[in-house]
């Protein structure tokens, strides 16, 4: 079954950047998934397709009114009931949700449907959240505009890792935080640019010693970037040998290896 993905938006113009472009545009036009939107104000119950109003309480700003989004996220519903998905994922982009991470991106990726909220002004009137269960999610903690460009990072990120949807199988496998770790260092021609060299590990054709290479710069990127990571991730046995050499040859200083004799002689 191919995958489908909902969204629900005041603004699916927006879109055209990930529906046209890239690997995604590349991917729908595939037919490797479905992508489908949702204007709240086609939902809305008056002539003037009113969809936000003044909050209750006071206060700066308008609040999104509950009907047109609880009949856009019904209709989304209806119509994956009768493709056979009963039970979407339906998901509210907010900066009060989860942290978005590498490894709800690949479980959202195994999910035959998608519903995105994305939401507009100063919030969603809290009686929808109590007619359709949405689970909260974040891609970092700021205020955006809406909802519109979550929705896309995250459909961008899933989609990514559909079956056929990059050129290589392996590349969604080597991006960085697939396997935990940040990405190593990539180069390509010129082999010499301004006195800068490629690490000759990689010119070796030694596809063992360029894995192992690979391996380590991940390591120290991640050690002085990210420590954050290797302190959640079980390491292997090699990854142990690794760090304890990385911490051995540069202690608490610069833990880029592929900083290090990359230049030829003279500037």
């Amino acid at each position: 079954m191919v995958p489908s993905y909902h969204v629900i938006t005041l603004f699916p113009e927006m879109f055209s950047a990930l529906s046209q472009s890239g690997v995604t545009g590349r991917a729908i036009d595939r037919q490797l998934c479905r992508l489908r939107f949702w204007d709240p104000r086609d939902f809305t119950l008056d002539s003037y397709r009113t969809v936000d109003d003044r909050p209750f309480g006071g206060g700066p700003g308008m609040v999104m009114r509950v009907e047109p989004l609880d009949l856009a996220l019904t209709a989304a519903k209806t119509v994956l009931e009768r493709e056979g998905v009963a039970r979407p994922r339906l998901v509210h982009l907010t900066p009060q949700g989860r942290r978005l991470d590498q490894a709800m991106v690949e479980g959202l990726a195994l999910e035959p449907a998608l519903v995105l909220l994305a939401g507009r002004y100063e919030g969603i009137d809290e009686r929808l959240f109590a007619r359709h269960p949405l689970e909260e999610l974040s891609i970092g903690d700021y205020v955006l505009s809406g909802g519109e460009l979550p929705a896309m990072v995250v459909l961008d990120a899933v989609i990514r890792q559909l079956p056929g949807a990059l050129g290589h199988a392996d590349s969604a496998r080597e991006d960085s935080f697939a396997q935990g770790l940040l990405d190593c260092p990539h180069y390509t021609r010129p082999e010499v640019y301004l006195g800068l060299e490629v690490p000759v590990v990689l010119k070796s054709g030694d596809h063992a010693a360029i894995a192992r290479w690979r391996l380590c710069q991940s390591l120290a990127r991640t050690r002085r970037r990210r420590p954050d990571l290797l302190r959640g991730r079980a390491l292997s046995g090699l990854e142990r040998s690794l760090l304890r050499k990385l911490e051995d040859e540069f202690g608490d200083g610069p833990q880029d290896p592929s900083q290090e004799g990359t230049r030829s002689g003279g500037d």
